[in-house]
Protein backbone atom coordinates (compact mmCIF):
# COMPACT_ATOMS: atom_id res chain seq x y z
CA UNK A 1 0.00 0.00 0.00
CA UNK A 2 1.77 3.42 -0.59
CA UNK A 3 2.09 5.70 2.26
CA UNK A 4 0.30 9.13 2.01
CA UNK A 5 3.04 12.15 2.40
CA UNK A 6 2.75 13.87 5.50
CA UNK A 7 2.93 17.48 6.37
CA UNK A 8 6.40 19.10 7.24
CA UNK A 9 4.53 21.50 9.22
CA UNK A 10 4.06 18.41 11.56
CA UNK A 11 8.07 17.89 11.92
CA UNK A 12 8.49 21.45 13.98
CA UNK A 13 9.35 21.36 17.36
CA UNK A 14 10.26 17.21 16.51
CA UNK A 15 13.64 15.77 17.17
CA UNK A 16 14.27 13.86 14.15
CA UNK A 17 17.08 11.64 12.16
CA UNK A 18 18.63 12.75 9.45
CA UNK A 19 20.14 10.64 6.65
CA UNK A 20 22.95 13.32 4.93
CA UNK A 21 23.28 12.40 1.63
CA UNK A 22 24.74 15.37 -0.12
CA UNK A 23 27.61 16.61 3.10
CA UNK A 24 28.90 20.23 3.30
CA UNK A 25 31.43 20.52 0.33
CA UNK A 26 29.45 17.83 -2.38
CA UNK A 27 27.63 18.95 -5.46
CA UNK A 28 23.84 18.21 -6.16
CA UNK A 29 23.50 15.07 -9.08
CA UNK A 30 23.63 17.57 -11.44
CA UNK A 31 26.90 19.23 -10.90
CA UNK A 32 25.97 22.41 -9.26
CA UNK A 33 25.57 24.06 -6.78
CA UNK A 34 27.72 23.21 -3.60
CA UNK A 35 26.47 22.20 -0.71
CA UNK A 36 27.52 25.01 2.09
CA UNK A 37 25.53 23.45 4.61
CA UNK A 38 24.76 19.46 5.01
CA UNK A 39 21.89 18.21 3.03
CA UNK A 40 19.86 14.94 3.57
CA UNK A 41 16.24 13.50 4.27
CA UNK A 42 14.15 11.91 7.29
CA UNK A 43 14.07 7.72 6.14
CA UNK A 44 10.93 6.22 6.13
CA UNK A 45 8.55 9.30 5.13
CA UNK A 46 6.61 10.08 2.20
CA UNK A 47 6.84 14.03 1.35
CA UNK A 48 4.55 16.10 -1.34
CA UNK A 49 6.97 14.79 -4.12
CA UNK A 50 6.37 11.12 -3.40
CA UNK A 51 10.27 10.90 -2.04
CA UNK A 52 11.64 10.85 1.63
CA UNK A 53 11.31 14.39 3.27
CA UNK A 54 14.61 16.53 2.79
CA UNK A 55 16.00 18.85 5.53
CA UNK A 56 18.66 21.46 5.88
CA UNK A 57 21.07 20.37 8.85
CA UNK A 58 22.18 24.29 10.20
CA UNK A 59 24.54 24.87 13.40
CA UNK A 60 26.68 21.85 11.97
CA UNK A 61 30.24 23.12 10.34
CA UNK A 62 31.79 19.54 9.26
CA UNK A 63 30.55 17.14 6.88
CA UNK A 64 28.29 14.47 8.24
CA UNK A 65 26.90 11.29 7.59
CA UNK A 66 23.48 10.98 9.92
CA UNK A 67 21.93 13.36 12.33
CA UNK A 68 19.90 13.72 14.88
CA UNK A 69 18.25 17.27 15.45
CA UNK A 70 15.70 19.62 16.41
CA UNK A 71 13.12 20.59 13.49
CA UNK A 72 13.48 24.71 14.14
CA UNK A 73 11.71 25.22 10.58
CA UNK A 74 10.11 24.40 7.24
CA UNK A 75 10.80 26.36 4.37
CA UNK A 76 6.85 26.14 2.33
CA UNK A 77 7.83 26.04 -1.44
CA UNK A 78 4.87 28.12 -2.19
CA UNK A 79 5.51 27.09 -5.99
CA UNK A 80 6.37 23.67 -6.09
CA UNK A 81 5.12 20.33 -4.27
CA UNK A 82 8.03 19.47 -1.60
CA UNK A 83 8.83 21.95 1.85
CA UNK A 84 12.40 21.41 3.64
CA UNK A 85 12.74 21.05 6.90
CA UNK A 86 15.76 22.91 9.12
CA UNK A 87 17.14 20.77 11.78
CA UNK A 88 19.39 22.39 14.06
CA UNK A 89 21.35 20.84 17.07
CA UNK A 90 18.89 21.46 20.16
CA UNK A 91 16.44 24.41 20.95
CA UNK A 92 18.70 26.17 22.45
CA UNK A 93 20.18 26.83 19.31
CA UNK A 94 16.97 27.25 17.36
CA UNK A 95 16.06 29.95 19.48
CA UNK A 96 18.56 32.56 18.26
CA UNK A 97 18.49 31.57 15.03
CA UNK A 98 17.33 33.96 13.13
CA UNK A 99 14.88 33.93 9.78
CA UNK A 100 17.99 35.82 8.09
CA UNK A 101 19.99 33.21 9.40
CA UNK A 102 18.13 30.61 8.07
CA UNK A 103 17.61 32.16 4.74
CA UNK A 104 20.83 32.89 4.18
CA UNK A 105 21.97 29.23 4.71
CA UNK A 106 19.39 27.91 2.27
CA UNK A 107 19.89 30.66 -0.71
CA UNK A 108 21.69 28.59 -2.37
CA UNK A 109 18.76 26.52 -3.53
CA UNK A 110 15.82 28.09 -1.98
CA UNK A 111 16.28 31.41 -4.13
CA UNK A 112 15.11 29.41 -7.26
CA UNK A 113 11.46 28.90 -5.37
CA UNK A 114 8.68 31.19 -3.71
CA UNK A 115 9.39 30.28 -0.08
CA UNK A 116 7.54 30.57 2.84
CA UNK A 117 9.42 30.04 6.57
CA UNK A 118 7.19 28.58 9.21
CA UNK A 119 9.06 28.67 12.32
CA UNK A 120 8.97 26.79 15.89
CA UNK A 121 10.01 29.59 17.73
CA UNK A 122 9.41 33.13 16.84
CA UNK A 123 12.53 34.52 15.57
Amino acid sequence: MPQIAVDAKSYLGQWVDIIIDRPIGSYHPSGMPQYPINYGFVPNTVAGDGHEQDAYVLGVVAPLDIYHGFCVAVIQRLNDVEDKLVVVPDEAYAKVLSDKDILQATEFIEQYFDIKLIRYFES
